[in-house]
């Protein structure tokens, strides 16, 4: 069954991969990104927004919602990283972080929640909306010079185990995922010393690629997975 799926940060990296990898099984795919459009598919929706922008990720929602008439399920991938001492982070770093990792997807949280709260009543099934949010390895790690970054994404941990208990009623189920270092944009500037250090404390000891995301996204966005909610799946051997 086709599915109406939003996807945050699709212009580059596992957003764009993931965007592609669902367009590809005839889904449709809402995306967004500060840029316009890398993605060319007669099933593909682009908006041009900040995620932290409030008013904006409201009117996208309502778009969706206005040519779909529902959401079945949100992706919150859109993420920066910033690698610094504590001593030596300005604050506009941390707002920006912040602003991006846990505000833009408590916005669309809660946006999307709202579309899937109208609908569920419509739905035969007891739990048929997904909510997936992305966290890091980098917070059970407690990884040294990441410590907004990891404070950012151990917030969107929390807000994922509350919101999977007050969404429920909605029939709706909130995870997230936690991946190790993925090669793409977001780690291109973090030393090689403090990747490897990071590979050595797992126990699968590589880089994670896109398709083990896409695993664990598929698990979650299964039908099967309606019982599953409230848990933060770390890959590569990390315990939460």
């Amino acid at each position: 069954m086709q599915k109406i799926i939003v996807i945050t940060g699709t212009r580059k990296g596992i957003g764009k991969e993931l965007s592609e990898y669902y367009l590809e099984k005839n889904h449709i795919v809402c995306g967004c990104s500060r840029g316009k459009a890398s993605i060319n598919h007669p099933n593909y929706r682009h908006f041009e927004l900040d995620v932290s922008d409030e008013m904006s990720v409201v009117n996208m929602i309502r778009n969706i919602k206005k040519e779909f008439k529902k959401i079945d399920i949100l992706i919150n991938n859109a993420g920066i990283a910033s690698m610094n001492h504590l001593l030596t982070t300005p604050n506009k770093s941390v707002e920006n972080i912040f602003n991006t990792n846990f505000f833009g997807s408590f916005l669309f949280i809660r946006e999307v929640a709202k579309i899937m709260s109208q609908t569920y009543k419509k739905e035969n099934t007891s739990m048929p909306y997904r909510i997936i949010n992305f966290s890091t390895v980098a917070t059970p790690l407690r990884l040294e010079g990441e410590a907004i970054y990891a404070a950012s994404k151990a917030a969107i941990c929390s807000l994922t185990q509350i919101c999977a208990k007050e969404l429920s009623p909605f029939g709706i189920t909130c995870n997230a995922i936690g991946p190790t270092p993925v090669p793409t944009d977001l780690i291109k500037n973090v030393p090689k010393n403090k990747i490897d250090d990071l590979l050595n404390k797992q126990a699968i000891k590589r880089f994670g690629e896109v398709k083990d995301v896409i695993n664990v996204v598929d698990f979650f966005i299964d039908e099967k997975s309606d019982f599953i909610t409230g848990q933060i799946l770390y890959l590569g051997g990390i315990n939460g």
